[in-house]
């Protein structure tokens, strides 16, 4: 766990080739999900969109909204985590200008975030710009952006030809240029996420994307096994307390029904013979 809050200044200057640990991101969307990742340990917290899907059970992570997003992002903010809290900008709250983009930014720090993340390069290159003209500090997403997936035809990996590969890296140029002070890069091959780590001066975060970025993101039920069907080949489950959940969950509805729960150390008792006057 840090011991000091961890800050923009600190994530932009953490470049592996520089001789820096690479940084760590995890999400989380509730108090005590931003406590388990501050007490890991871990660099920042991502209050991620990707609510929609992991908590909120939707197909993809287009329903949520600013609100949503703000309410989530109190929660974690709640738990006082010396990490960097960063929260996404959900679709559409960031497509219709830069006045919109700035306003929908400024409720997500109001709620608690540090930072905000946006999806896109070249053409949000200005929202980006207005957001952090505004003094708010901006993450980047490139690469399997999840809000694009209707026009990508899916979650589906990104920049595997020579012409999308060099877009990409045209791409990061420009947000880094725009003030983003660290680039997520997701689902492109490592290769090509080695080549725009190298090109950028600010850190990337991977997630998919190979071991040659400045750090690693990944979902915080991901991590914990907390997911049903089948997970990412970029995903490491580090354990599985869906089933260790459902074992105990188990036990107490059958405690319940067989009369082993509650047992007298459960309950409070009558111990000044106040209840026993009522019938006596």
């Amino acid at each position: 766990m840090h011991t000091e809050r961890v800050t923009v200044p600190f994530v932009r200057s953490s470049k592996v080739r520089s001789g820096s640990e690479p940084l760590t991101m995890v999400t989380a969307y509730d108090f005590p999900g931003a406590r388990m990742v501050d007490r890991a340990g871990a660099d920042m917290i991502l209050v991620g969109d990707s609510l929609a899907m992991v908590v909120l059970g939707h197909p993809d992570t287009l329903s949520v909204t600013v609100e949503d997003m703000a309410h989530h992002t109190k929660a974690v903010a709640a738990a006082k985590p010396m990490a960097l809290v960063i929260t996404d900008m959900p679709w559409m709250s960031y497509h219709t200008g830069k006045r919109d983009a700035v306003r929908a930014a400024a409720k997500l720090v109001r709620a608690g975030a540090e930072a905000v993340k946006i999806e896109g390069g070249l053409k949000r290159a200005k929202a980006i710009k207005a957001i952090v003209d505004a003094e708010i500090p901006v993450v980047g997403h490139l690469g399997l952006t999840p809000q694009s997936v209707n026009a990508m035809g899916g979650f589906r990996v990104q920049g595997k030809t020579a012409e999308a590969a060099r877009a990409l890296v045209e791409d990061a140029l420009a947000v880094q240029e725009a003030g983003a002070f660290t680039i997520v890069l997701e689902g492109i091959p490592d290769a090509l996420a080695r080549v725009i780590t190298e090109k950028l001066e600010v850190p990337t975060i991977g997630i998919g994307a190979g071991a040659g970025c400045d750090g690693q993101v990944l979902v915080f039920h991901d991590v914990l096994g907390i997911t049903e069907g089948r997970r990412p080949k970029f995903v490491k489950t580090y354990a599985e307390l869906e089933t260790i959940g459902v074992e105990a969950l188990g036990r107490f509805v059958k405690d319940v029904r067989t009369g082993h729960f509650p047992l007298d150390e459960h309950s409070y008792h009558d111990t000044t013979g106040e209840i026993g006057k009522i019938y006596g």
